[in-house]
């Protein structure tokens, strides 16, 4: 039986090339009123659009003006529509790409784990707690724990990194994804999801914007905006009486002008776009937000709190040295260590064993022995030997819990443990029931540059907090040579709950990274819980983001995606809110100047007429909205420094800048129109 195997282009790393015909054509779409009334601000400008054109076809303007106006309003609709098109379709060419994963899948569903008899099925039919059978060359059909077997696993499809990983029933690394490609082995897996609820059902809903919700930053700014339209919309429907007072005619398409010149239409028409390109900048680092709520408040995040291994070292802890003690002969601390380690699965106990091996040992694994598994809990791994010797190998603390507290005085174990804490390495201990035999030495390396990105969040307020199940010696030397703030040593997974939480009663925002089932009560506690993708299904559903290439580190970039956000919305909301001082001094000296002789002093730009300012101002209002657009899908260029610093720089560019421009393009499209229409 063979499945489909076709191979799939990665959307993250690519660059979707999605025809201009069909933006153009979704912006047309959404000029219908059913989607207009979603944007208060722009519903403004549709329901003008509506008017001036009535009122031109009434006669209450002049045609020309009133056409101007008309078409004016129109593009400045089209091109807010634009914005947000070119970011749904950046998500669209992502998510076909992803659905292609998993076209025309078929699976082999079995009856039971012990009836092996298998049934071809469409992966449709598949539903949870489902046993399916995985043969090297096939396509995982749907989302699932391997319980039995190990294989090599081709992800391309989902996170475009082209190197496989390995899957194993039994660790933290069992979950697979529907869609990717076994390459050796065999596995039985377990569907944890049901058909269109699977990993790349939920990424493509959420790249298309399906399940985007608004922010609570972004509704929050959206109510501020439509308070500011309703108040422009009352100054402008009480003019007409202020006017008739002073004998100035004003006529509807005037009115209509000045309002959608006043109100926000800038940062209205490119705050959809803003919010889906947030996620999508997420997913372009291949971190897949559950929500844009969960991008922006990693920019706000407070405290970071890192694991040791994998995040700040390159997390492959290899043994490097036996340090018996007194009395205790290499060989046999050599010896120990090694079957103390037979039981240990992990790469530092491979090391271990490794290690023993290269510098002569030659025993043979012991028959009828009783092995004790490492845990994250007990972080101590052994055996029980048929003589009766009861062999352990683990931390310090685990150690002296299991023999005698007594050691804690022992001046040779504390001075050969602080020998290779001092040197930022591990002390594991070796014990033979309640006599310890010696120390051995696991080394790590501090990943490069982390120590600046450290620095750099420390400018942004961010307080950096490792945790490690290394003793306090070891993990003081790391952190200081790291640069974080705080560390938490021997910690154990509960741990990290508890500081979340301390951290989050006062007053706090926390991220962390996990990935295995242990950690999943402390990435639902998180504010941000970034999970490993090639972690266990129960860490990715307790996070709210997930990091598609299993990187720890992604939680610094991701927390400098989410001040890009904030820092991108702001910076647009002043500019367009600065364009409106511009504007204001652009058409109400000129619409007044003539009957209040007074308003002449504002009248520092003296355009040629009331309607060439009116125009000239509602052309400006319409092409600003496209040269923006690069700005709010790309963000707003990100320099790590303190909030007063990034306030200061944004109001000197975007709010100066969104004052100064105005008046020089305007008055520019104002020279412009009086040579070619004589207004």
């Amino acid at each position: 039986m063979k499945m489909n195997t076709q191979t799939h282009v990665n959307s993250h790393k690519q660059t979707m090339a999605v025809p201009n015909f069909e933006v153009w054509k979704n912006a047309f779409v959404k000029l219908l009123p059913q989607h207009a009334i979603k944007n208060p601000v722009m519903a403004i400008v549709w329901l003008g659009t509506v008017v001036t054109a009535i009122s031109t076809v009434l006669g209450y303007t002049t045609l020309l003006f009133g056409f101007a106006v008309t078409a004016i309003l129109f593009i400045t609709i089209l091109f807010a529509n634009y914005a947000e098109a070119v970011a749904e379709a950046r998500g669209r060419g992502q998510a076909s790409s992803l659905r292609a994963a998993r076209e025309n899948l078929t699976a082999r569903r079995l009856n039971s784990l012990t009836d092996r008899q298998a049934t071809q099925v469409a992966a449709t039919e598949l539903h949870l707690n489902d046993f399916i059978e995985v043969h090297a060359g096939e396509l995982v059909p749907a989302d699932g724990e391997i319980v039995e077997g190990f294989a090599t696993i081709n992800e391309s499809a989902v996170t475009g990194e082209s190197a496989p990983v390995l899957r194993e029933a039994g660790t933290d690394r069992s979950g697979v994804i529907g869609g990717t490609k076994v390459l050796t082995d065999r596995i039985v897996v377990q569907v944890t999801a049901e058909s269109g609820q699977s990993f790349l059902d939920r990424m493509i809903a959420l790249v298309e914007g399906s399940n985007r919700q608004k922010t609570p930053n972004e509704i929050a700014l959206g109510f501020l905006l439509m308070v500011m339209t309703i108040t422009f919309l009352i100054v402008v429907i009480s003019l007409p009486f202020i006017a008739k007072y002073l004998h100035i005619e004003l006529d509807p398409v005037v009115l209509v002008a000045l309002l959608v010149c006043l109100i926000p239409t800038t940062i209205g028409g490119l705050l959809p776009a803003i919010g889906i390109a947030g996620m999508n900048r997420a997913l372009k680092a291949n971190v897949l937000a559950k929500s844009g709520k969960a991008v922006e408040v990693a920019g706000d995040i407070d405290v970071l709190l890192l694991d040791k291994t994998g995040t700040i070292t390159y997390g492959d802890r290899q043994a490097t040295s036996f340090y018996p003690l007194t009395s205790v002969t290499e060989s046999e601390l050599r010896a120990a260590a090694w079957v103390s380690s037979l039981a240990d699965p992990t790469p530092e106990g491979k090391s271990i064993v490794k290690l023993a091996k290269e510098q002569g040992l030659k025993q043979q694994e012991p028959e009828q022995a009783e092995f004790i598994s490492f845990s994250a809990s007990t972080r101590i791994s052994g055996v029980n030997l048929p003589n009766g010797d009861q062999i352990r190998k683990g931390a310090l603390d685990a150690i002296l819990k299991f023999v005698d507290e007594d050691y804690s005085q022992d001046l040779e174990l504390k001075a050969r443990v602080e020998q290779v804490a001092k040197k930022g390495a591990t002390p594991l201990v070796v014990t033979n029931q309640h006599h310890v035999l010696g120390v051995i030495e696991l080394s790590d390396v501090i990943k490069h540059g982390i120590k600046e990105r450290f620095a750099r969040l420390r400018e942004m307020g961010i307080k950096t907090v490792m945790v490690t199940g290394d003793n306090p010696l070891t993990a003081a030397a790391i952190a200081a040579e790291a640069g974080v703030d705080d560390y938490i040593a021997e910690a154990k997974p509960e741990d990290k709950l508890a500081c979340i939480r301390t951290e989050q009663q006062q007053g706090r925002l926390v991220a962390m990274v996990g990935d295995g089932t242990n950690d999943a009560p402390a990435l639902a506690q998180a504010d941000i819980g970034l999970a490993m993708n090639s972690g266990t299904q129960a860490a990715k559903e307790a996070g709210n983001m997930v990091d598609l290439d299993s990187d720890p580190t992604k939680l610094l970039a991701v927390v400098e995606i989410g001040k890009q956000q904030l820092i991108t919305r702001g910076a647009l909301t002043t500019f367009s809110l600065a364009n409106d001082v511009s504007k204001y001094f652009a058409i109400l000296p000129a619409l007044f100047a003539a009957a209040i002789p007074q308003m002449q002093v504002l009248n520092v730009m003296h355009l040629a007429s009331p309607n060439s300012a009116i125009l000239s101002a509602l052309i400006f209002n319409a092409i600003i909205i496209p040269l923006l657009i690069p700005i709010a899908l790309r963000g707003v260029k990100f320099k790590p420094s303190t909030a007063t610093q990034l306030l200061r720089r944004n109001m000197l560019i975007y709010g100066v800048g969104g004052v100064v421009l105005p008046f020089i393009a305007i008055k520019a499209i104002d020279v412009v129109i009086v040579q070619l229409f004589g207004l």
